[in-house]
């Protein structure tokens, strides 16, 4: 796979023909703004070199000159080393150049301050001084008298104003959609929204025409609406798969995405940790991806026996995670991709930490291989399938090299015509923004009540193995520290239980001598107690392992909102746009491209929509499941512990002495010895909760000086004091 060519540097040289207008204003050398997550035109930036490459950075002949007047947009804070001027939004400026390369141009301020100032961050305002010509037919139609009376110039008296008229403007038409369409040739004024980024919005307004360096196939690549009877003929599609077909996606009746190829599922297994001598220690993790083959793929013989699944199993380290999440941001800007786990540097080792981050990777890839289009990019497949470590070593750089799809990914999404009911689309983004804002806080507090019932489960695994370490200490008449005897004597605690009367010479509970009905009562209960042990067991375990991979499970589908917030702005905005282009001043071409854009909005609901399903449904499974296991456990243990009762098994037990148990040396061991309730990783949308001011001044303060509530310890200056 061959990289792909950057653009081409253009000439520095100024033109000669003033700009009259906004819309006449240049155009960027981008094919759209990609704000914030433009990597590719940065790197394009860093290829082309700087300012001084192009021309001086003195323009001496243009001080003395008077520039377009033009009005900043955005504050802009320039450094002052490099000329860049630091202006407000709304600032006076005049432009003294308006190409001096590579996106700039040589300004002046209102207080004489020359410099530099980006292209984009200014808007010329001689538009101002006359106004566009559906205005005049709208001001001649409504008034009594066009002729609008002018100010005298300054320092003229005897020049006369004109006798001021009364003017009837009538109802105020909605000039904001004009106003745009003049101010910003019909952009958002919000650049950084995902309406934008996406590059949804220069899709909308111009269209996107496929790239020079594509190569060409026999299926046309410009964007066009078929026929809901051509959507369902997939097999037709998987016959027509050729080169670049991975770019190609087809939205089926609902609107959801159509499929072409089936879902898999993906193992984030056995990590292991390495060292290279360039890049230090590392952790590998082995990937493995678990493909079902086809009915159609099977032989007569294996018809009748279950084909076994195709195994592909590759190595992977946490960098090459970060190559695929980049890798598809930039090529599919147009749907809701997971967050990737966040990078740790400090107890990245931790054996703990690495299982969390193993169950985090594997959440993450399930979530990719289960979207219907993101799993048949080749980012994904090569991730998943390219064996030879050399060989995915030289893809990365290739995946990375290539440029943001912006408008390109709309411009290759095929949909059935009238795919959607406009009604249908204004409702359901609304209601979609709340179910998933509702989803969020119920899920969060999910969690938190899951914590709750692990702790629940440590709480009776203590209560279990409190009641167990309390029979012992019944029937050896040993104390114990978890349940002191109280009114005991001190000579009596030193002496020895035989002589006390409280065991027998067999060491049954019993001050007679060879009494079989107390051995085979005191072996029972020990074999009671040590069930109880067991049991105190299942629960810390069912807690500490089976209950937190639930609890980190729960993290797959917290805070959907803010994973699909920039399909809901993407969408509202392309509604909008649509609603403007069908109205009072029809747009088809706009129209149309609006259609794509909402079709493939509507299918990201819908992928949502069944992901729920599937994510709720096995969380809930696999808790009933665990709960099912666990308690079916404890069951056995008791009905085994109540068969010691009966009197087939009790004259078994009385036919020799009582042997200690294992647990009696534990007696004397306290319960707040256990270690503490592990946690999930916070997912990455988790915002820690902070401490309030007040209380971190108090616990300070109360660490310094020492107070009522520090549980008996005392205070920084007492220890020095003492």
């Amino acid at each position: 796979m061959a990289t792909l060519p950057r653009t081409t540097k253009q000439s520095s040289t100024p033109t000669s023909t003033p700009i009259a207008a906004f819309n006449q204003s240049p155009r960027s050398d981008h094919d759209f703004d990609a704000g914030i997550n433009s990597s590719s035109a940065w790197t394009e930036h860093l290829d082309r070199g700087s300012l001084s490459d192009d021309e001086p950075t003195d323009h001496q002949e243009l001080y003395g000159q008077r520039g377009l007047s033009a009005r900043a947009l955005y504050q802009f804070e320039g450094k002052a080393e490099f000329r860049e001027l630091a202006v407000e939004a709304g600032d006076q400026l005049e432009i003294l150049k308006q190409d001096v390369g590579d996106g700039w141009s040589l300004v002046k301020t209102e207080d004489g301050k020359i410099g530099l100032l980006p292209t984009a961050y200014y808007t010329h305002t001689i538009d101002f001084l006359s106004s566009p010509a559906d205005s005049h037919s709208i001001s001649k139609e409504l008034s009594t008298d066009a002729v609008t009376p002018r100010p005298s110039p300054k320092g003229d008296p005897e020049l006369e104003l004109p006798p001021l008229v009364p003017q009837n403007t009538g109802e105020w038409p909605n000039v904001l959609p004009s106003f745009r369409q003049r101010l910003l040739g019909g952009k958002t004024i919000n650049r950084f929204s995902a309406f934008v980024t996406s590059g949804a919005e220069e899709w909308v307004l111009n269209g996107a025409p496929p790239p020079e360096d594509e190569p060409t196939t026999s299926i046309s690549i410009s964007h066009s609406r078929f026929s809901t009877s051509d959507s369902v003929a997939e097999d037709i599609r998987l016959n027509r798969l050729g080169i670049g077909e991975a770019d190609r996606h087809f939205v089926d009746e609902g609107p959801a995405w159509q499929p072409k190829m089936p879902g898999f599922r993906v193992l984030v297994h056995s990590p292991s940790k390495r060292t290279s001598s360039l890049s230090g220690a590392y952790t590998v993790y082995n990937v493995t991806s678990l493909v079902q083959p086809s009915e159609s793929n099977k032989a007569d013989d294996e018809a009748i026996r279950p084909a076994s699944p195709l195994y592909i199993t590759v190595q992977r380290r946490f960098s090459h995670f970060v190559v695929l999440h980049t890798a598809l941001l930039r090529r599919l800007p147009g749907i809701a991709l997971p967050p990737l786990p966040e990078k740790q540097y400090a107890g990245r080792f931790n054996a703990a930490f690495v299982e969390a981050r193993r169950g985090d990777l594997e959440r993450y890839l399930d979530r990719i291989v289960r979207h219907p289009i993101a799993r048949y990019a080749e980012v994904v497949t090569s991730f998943l399938g390219c064996e030879d470590e050399l060989e995915w070593k030289r893809l990365m750089p290739q995946f990375l090299s290539l440029r943001a799809a912006g408008p390109s990914f709309f411009a290759h999404v095929f949909h059935p015509a009238f795919n959607f009911d406009t009604q249908d689309a204004s409702e359901v983004i609304e209601k979609f923004d709340n179910h998933v804002r509702g989803v969020g806080k119920g899920v969060q507090g999910l969690r938190n009540t899951f914590n709750r019932v692990r702790e629940a489960r440590i709480e009776m695994s203590k209560a279990e193995r409190l009641l167990s370490y309390s029979l012992l200490s019944l029937i050896t008449s040993k104390p114990s520290s978890s349940t002191p005897a109280l009114g005991a004597v001190e000579e009596e605690e030193n002496a020895s239980p035989q002589l006390q009367g409280l065991l027998n010479n067999d060491g049954a509970w019993c001050w007679r001598d060879d009494c079989q009905d107390c051995l085979k009562l005191t072996k029972a209960v020990q074999k009671t107690a040590e069930t109880l042990q067991s049991v105190a067991d299942l629960y810390d375990d069912h807690a500490r392992r089976r209950q937190l991979a639930t609890h980190e499970a729960l993290k797959s589908v917290a805070h959907p909102y803010i994973t699909y917030q920039g399909v809901i702005e993407t969408h509202r905005s392309t509604y909008s746009r649509y609603a403007e282009a069908t109205g009072n001043n029809p747009n088809e071409d706009v129209a149309s491209r609006c259609e794509t854009v909402l079709n493939a909005t509507m299918s990201e609901l819908d992928t949502y929509h069944a992901q729920k399903v599937e994510d709720f449904t096995s969380l809930t499974k696999d808790h009933l499941d665990g709960e099912i296991v666990l308690y079916e456990q404890i069951l056995s243990r008791f009905k085994a512990a109540r068969r010691a009762l009966d009197p087939s098994y009790l004259d078994e037990l009385g036919r020799s002495p009582r042997r200690p148990s294992r647990f009696e040396k534990d007696l004397d061991r306290s319960m707040n010895d256990i270690e503490p309730l592990p946690q999930p990783c916070p997912h990455v949308y988790d915002s820690a909760p902070m401490r309030p001011v007040s209380m971190a001044i108090q616990g300070g303060m109360g660490l310094l000086l020492g107070s009522s509530s520090s549980g008996g310890r005392t205070s920084v200056l007492g220890r020095l004091w003492a």
